[in-house]
């Protein structure tokens, strides 16, 4: 997977704050920066690293991993070598923040789940953990208290409200402050309320 990665916001080298966005299936990095207007992350840098062909991995994230490989792999390396990128500008990981949507929400709390640490804090419009069931063995470290918001609606087709109580469920046992909110009948997209507690709980906390 060749990584592209669309910066915006402060410099890297300048920032004491990074923010890294992930798209959904069929976007780009452009159109989960637009979400960063709406948020408190003018002090940020901004970092939306682009997958191959706008999909992170060609399938449901509902189905057995091993059929998304190799995209699903290549994507969590391309994060990796995003949040390495960051360390290397001297950003430190209690100071990194992840946001995706739906595909990018998915993939958001997935890399988090398998290298937690004190991130800066994680906002997923409406995603869950990967796979045809939840693996926790495929999870390690603890979170320390970094602040994890999941906003989603039931119903929604791509993304059952089943597995985002199973993902809320597992980041809390693995020490995240989970706050979740499912909306009646919203539809695959972000509303306010969703920015605005994303805003409340994660960005604009420190």
């Amino acid at each position: 997977m060749s990584l592209e990665i669309i910066t915006d916001g402060v410099p890297l080298n300048q920032a004491k704050k990074a923010l890294i966005l992930l798209h959904g299936r069929g976007a780009g990095g452009h159109d989960i920066l637009s979400v960063a207007k709406h948020l408190k992350v003018d002090k940020f840098a901004l970092v939306a690293p682009q997958a191959e062909n706008r999909s992170w991995y060609p399938y449901s994230f509902l189905v057995p991993l091993e059929e998304n490989e190799p995209s699903f792999s290549k994507s969590l390396e391309a994060i990796h070598q995003t949040v390495v990128a960051i360390q290397q500008n001297g950003i430190e990981k209690e100071n990194i923040y992840f946001l995706g949507f739906s595909q990018g929400a998915c993939l958001a709390l997935e890399f988090t789940a398998r290298n937690a640490a004190k991130y800066g804090g994680v906002v997923a419009f409406t995603g869950g953990l990967i796979g045809d069931k939840v693996y926790e063995n495929h999870y390690a470290g603890n979170f320390e208290g970094t602040p994890i918001f999941i906003g989603t609606s039931d119903p929604d087709f791509h993304v059952p409200v089943e597995r985002v109580n199973e993902t809320a469920a597992l980041l809390e046992k693995m020490g995240a402050s989970v706050t979740k909110r499912i909306y009646d009948n919203m539809g695959h997209t972000i509303s306010q309320d969703e920015v605005d507690l994303a805003n409340e709980l994660v960005f604009a906390k420190k």
